[in-house]
């Protein structure tokens, strides 16, 4: 299995069900690329593809046992356990401050009730944004510290930067609302540090 061909099948483990755009978008390949590699990988019975309007691509059992060996080689051949386990660890202290950013972008607090935020006012959208972006900075250092140790891991710093950029520009849904969000980011990175560490989601 080739290196490119790892980074497809480990995106589907921490994705999950996926479409092509999603495949190349997360992994950062070309779509060509990407579909030539799930191909490879259905013909090796690793993925299968389900057709119709919702459907896409996912691991068979198959796939998934081979994903969690070749992680695992690749953890032990870096000698990258002790700093990803490290960074878990400081993601672990980020992570409950994502959820409550969130939180406050989704919701908001009126007279003590909490009630949907309807993006009405825009003092309060821009405070929550800048607490992101403030969050931001110390998540890349995370990711930064991720990817000295494994270079798969460098995609999600870009991809975290993609969507709040994107939400900066005015497209809000890019924070929590979205398939390439901020926060579904986040989630994946949880995952794929899970995945990589061999640890189960408690």
């Amino acid at each position: 299995m080739t290196r490119t061909d790892l980074l497809v099948l480990h995106t589907l483990r921490c994705v999950g069900h996926a479409a092509l755009p999603r495949v190349a978008d997360t992994t950062g390949l070309a779509r060509s690329e990407a579909e030539s590699e799930l191909i490879d990988l259905a013909v090796a019975g690793f993925v299968t593809r389900t057709a119709g309007e919702f459907g896409g691509w996912g691991l068979t059992p198959a796939g998934r046992a081979v994903d969690e060996q070749r992680i695992a080689a690749e953890l032990e051949a870096a000698a990258a356990r002790d700093t990803v386990a490290a960074a878990y660890q400081e993601f672990l202290v980020l992570n409950p401050e994502l959820l409550e950013l969130c939180t406050a972008w989704q919701m908001r607090q009126i007279g003590g009730v909490a009630v949907p935020n309807e993006h009405t006012d825009a003092a309060y959208d821009a405070r929550v944004l800048g607490l992101f972006v403030a969050f931001d900075e110390r998540a890349a250092v995370v990711c930064a510290s991720l990817a000295s140790a494994l270079a798969r891991f460098a995609r999600y710093q870009v991809r975290l930067a993609q969507a709040l950029a994107r939400a900066r520009a005015g497209e809000r849904d890019y924070l929590a609302d979205n398939m390439e969000s901020y926060h579904v980011v986040w989630f994946q990175l949880h995952e794929d540090l899970l995945a990589t560490l061999g640890l189960p989601r408690v």
